[in-house]
């Protein structure tokens, strides 16, 4: 198998809240059917080894790097390489709303979701750490990137992942029911989704799996529809609404090759400018409203004074290498 070359497949599947050995178990007949259909990697939705509406059994559910749950999804994992979606525990007692990638036998990358919606329905910050790190990875398919559902609503992601060679993002997702308009087949929800899906993978020429589940959790009904996008925007596959689904497709690396020759999106790409409008708007002190911080400078100490500007990235000399180097880690946090 040429490299970035692969069958993937996603397990839509319904876990029940907090029982973790019954979800695992649907891990492991999902996993079984997954390699009788040739599949080399299968994805599985957020939370679904946990069950998602978790609230204060956060921590009685979590899972240890080196926990029995997580050896069995490395052991699952020998012949085909696993996105399993679940909550992680770290070394200093914080909780993640996690996606782990495993193959080979090992767990080779976790994804700790960013972006914890706190709005509607959603409490995720009130119970999850956040993450504070979007990277690509490279694996025996090529290089990959998994985002988790809300991750995937805030564009800067999607474009991190490209801009970090990914040529797949895998989305593991725990969407839920909202907003039904007369006469379709989907709720508004899912109808968003489509489109945003399809938007990522024309834009920035790559494939999104995107592992949604089904089944109710306190009265909030999830509406499944998962799908595997190419670059070109086509469905390669698309799982049943509201039911349970296995659904899988063929990857290649001759079409994202294509569609970024159609489209040289990324290669053309000004990541300095990037960098520099957003080191801009960090430090932007001036925010008075119908002002303009050049044309109304502030007054220091009597006398007027140009606003201060961030230092900006120089736009020659290898520049984009080296502000990933000198970038600080993480990232600021705001409340």
């Amino acid at each position: 198998m040429a490299k970035g070359n692969f069958n993937v497949g996603v397990a839509q599947i319904g876990p029940r809240l907090g029982d973790v050995a019954y979800n695992l178990g649907l891990y492991e007949d999902q996993v079984r059917q997954a390699k009788q259909r040739g599949i080399d990697l299968v994805v599985f939705p957020e939370l679904s080894l946990t069950g998602y509406a978790l609230r204060d059994l956060v921590p009685s559910v979590a899972v240890r790097r080196d926990a029995p749950e997580a050896k069995r999804l490395a052991e699952l994992s020998r012949d085909i390489a696993i996105v399993a979606g679940l909550v992680e525990e770290a070394d200093d007692c914080r909780f993640y709303n996690a996606a782990m990638y495993f193959d080979r036998g090992e767990l080779r990358h976790v994804h700790r979701k960013v972006y914890l919606p706190t709005y509607g329905m959603f409490d995720e910050q009130r119970y999850f750490a956040r993450g504070d790190r979007v990277r690509a990875f490279d694996t025996r398919f090529g290089r990959l990137a998994v985002l988790v559902c809300e991750d995937l609503w805030h564009p800067s992601t999607g474009y991190l992942a490209a801009l970090d060679g990914a040529t797949a993002i895998l989305c593991p997702s725990s969407s839920p029911l909202r907003g039904v308009s007369e006469g379709t087949s989907a709720d508004d929800n899912a109808r968003f989704w489509e489109m945003l899906n399809g938007f990522y993978a024309q834009t920035f020429g790559l494939y999104v799996v995107y592992a949604n589940r089904v089944g109710f959790e306190d009265g909030v009904g999830f509406w499944g529809g998962s799908e595997i996008v190419d670059p070109f925007g086509a469905r390669l596959a698309k799982a049943r609404y509201y039911e349970p689904d296995f659904i899988a497709a063929a990857a290649s690396h001759a079409t994202v090759r294509r569609k970024r020759l159609a489209a040289p999106l990324l290669r053309d790409e000004d990541l300095d400018l990037t960098i520099n409008e957003l080191l801009r708007i960090r430090g932007r002190t001036d925010r008075v409203a119908g002002s303009d911080p050049v044309a109304a400078p502030r007054a220091v100490g009597g006398r007027s004074s140009p606003p201060r500007a961030a230092a900006a990235v120089p736009r020659h000399g290898g520049t984009a290498e080296r502000a990933r180097k000198t970038a600080p880690a993480g990232r600021s946090r705001r409340r």
